[in-house]
């Protein structure tokens, strides 16, 4: 099979099951080079619809002798692109092309110094030693069929490995992380100098495809769209109003679960500014109704997602011809929802993926599927939509359900409510609004403790403040906010919140924790 059968689009990452997978699709798409991920078992089918470029085989918890250990269609090697194996990619390879693998008498993880020992495309423009990050407990110990050695370090003689007569390149350690300064120039080196990848891929060139698939999708068709008022529900609905028009119908649920103004907010630039045809639909009592007494997170995500397509049913039946429903899905709700790729583990669902109940008879558009959130916030941007909208900070679909943990009453809303506005409004006034990934407020109903307020007893609600630091929201890290502003936020929650003596901060990174608390 030659590299012309496959016409090179993109860059094919394959997912052995990686935590580091995602970020090999990041860092390229940061290079401007478009990539998709398919599951390690990905048919011979796939990968030539895929039309590829390059094919990588990213890292992955098994090790190549274990019995069933995963391994990819044989037409990867036969396809006639470049691949890299990253880790246990490389070690596939050398598996793979009878070479052997074996256990290291010393597990390689953390920072390694990589010597560069061979003339390589991969690693063009780079220093002869390079600081890597290194996690594996498997290395090559014999190469065969034409591969050589091109870097080594002190305890993995075969870190990087390639046979460039069939342009298929091997290295133990990761580029697509932080620990790897200059990885991303090795991932660059592969896309641009061993792939031939000329394409850039940018937000003005994703807008044209995107509202082309939309046209495509859509045909004559009308679109129903779930509009929540938050960045992803904002940027799918415009975009999907650029190929469509009049034939898109926003609805706007409240549910009951949202904070201080965001209904309002919709109304106001949903609705008369970026003049999409919205309706607001007042749902709350459905929604709190069905909660009442539900303390488990996973059953009051699916309780919330059942009433959210329920209404949604209800509202496009009173549009005739609609035959779509629009969501503001993203890569990360896809991830964490159901290991589409590789054998990751499912961490907890999303209202936004799992699928349609049959009844419903409609099918989805969902343009920003593909999307990390600051590439939609991008791509917001070339749309036009104002810079406060596309600054606000992440908000789950199940709302503020998921931030009461234990059940969901009234009165603990409008407490979370009240705090959380508090908190926004300290961290917007100190200029820190913009410069967190995500910032707000958990109540826990039951956890009470003992305060004193004036010359009295009290026995309330303790709130926790969340702010984290991230660039995806796959991967996060606590903020490190100034003591006086988490002083001044803790003030005013207790002494302006009906029902709160006890504020703490939350310093959990994600891993292990997630960001949302359910």
């Amino acid at each position: 099979m030659s590299v012309a059968a496959l016409e090179g689009e993109k860059i094919l990452i394959l997912d052995f099951g990686s935590q580091y997978t995602q970020l090999i699709a990041r860092r390229l798409r940061e290079l401007q080079v478009y990539c998709e991920i398919l599951p390690y078992k990905a048919s011979r089918a796939q990968i030539l619809a895929a039309k590829a470029a390059g094919i990588i085989l990213s890292g992955g918890p098994a090790s190549v002798h274990e019995k069933g250990s995963p391994r990819p269609d044989k037409f990867v090697f036969e396809a006639g692109v470049p691949v890299l194996g990253i880790c246990y990619g490389m070690q596939l390879l050398v598996e793979l092309h009878g070479g052997k693998v074996v256990p290291s008498k010393k597990r390689e993880y953390g920072h390694a110094d990589l010597e560069i020992v061979a003339e390589s495309p991969l690693f063009a423009d780079l220093p002869k030693h390079l600081q890597v990050w290194m996690s594996h407990g498997d290395s090559a110990s014999r190469l065969h069929n034409g591969f050589r050695v091109d870097a080594r370090t002190e305890s993995a003689p075969y870190a990087a490995i390639s046979d460039e007569a069939k342009r298929q390149y091997g290295i133990q350690f990761h580029p697509e992380v932080v620990h790897t300064p200059l990885g991303s120039k090795v991932l660059e080196n592969f896309a641009r100098r061993i792939c031939g990848f000329k394409k850039v891929w940018s937000m003005t060139s994703l807008l044209e495809s995107q509202v082309a698939a939309i046209k495509a999708q859509v045909g004559e068709g009308k679109v129903v769209c779930a509009l929540s008022g938050g960045v992803d529900s904002t940027v799918a609905a415009t975009l999907i109003s650029k190929a469509i028009g009049s034939r898109l119908h926003c609805i706007y649920v409240d549910t009951g679960l949202g904070r201080h103004g965001d209904r309002e907010r919709a109304e106001k630039v949903l609705g008369r500014e970026l003049k999409l045809n919205l309706k607001v639909v007042d749902a709350s009592k459905l929604f709190l109704g069905r909660l009442k007494g539900v303390s488990d997170p996973e059953r009051k995500r699916k309780i919330i997602g059942k009433s959210f397509i329920e209404v949604f049913d209800k509202e496009a039946k009173r549009i005739k011809g609609v035959t779509f429903l629009a969501q503001g899905t993203l890569y990360p709700d896809v991830i964490e929802s159901v290991s589409v790729h590789g054998p990751s583990v499912v961490i907890k669902s999303h209202h936004n993926v799992g699928g349609l109940p049959k009844k419903m008879n409609l099918k989805l558009v969902e343009p920003l599927r593909m999307l990390f959130k600051d590439e939609v916030r991008l791509l917001g941007k070339e749309m036009g939509i104002s810079p406060d909208l596309l600054g606000l900070h992440p908000f789950p679909g199940p709302g503020l359900a998921i931030r009461v943990l234990g059940a969901v009453t009234p009165e603990l809303l409008t407490t979370l409510r009240d705090a959380d506005l508090v908190m926004r409004q300290e961290l917007k006034a100190a200029g820190w609004y913009d410069k967190v990934w995500q910032a707000f407020v958990v109540i826990l109903p039951s956890v009470r403790s003992v305060g004193v307020m004036g010359d009295g007893r009290t026995y309330e609600n303790t709130v926790v403040v969340r702010s984290v630091d991230s660039r995806d929201g796959m991967t996060a890290d606590w903020s490190r906010l100034p003591f006086d502003l988490l002083q001044k936020i803790s003030s005013r929650i207790v002494s302006e919140v009906k029902g709160v003596n006890r504020v703490a901060y939350d310093i959990s990174s994600k891993p292990p924790a997630t960001i949302e608390w359910e």
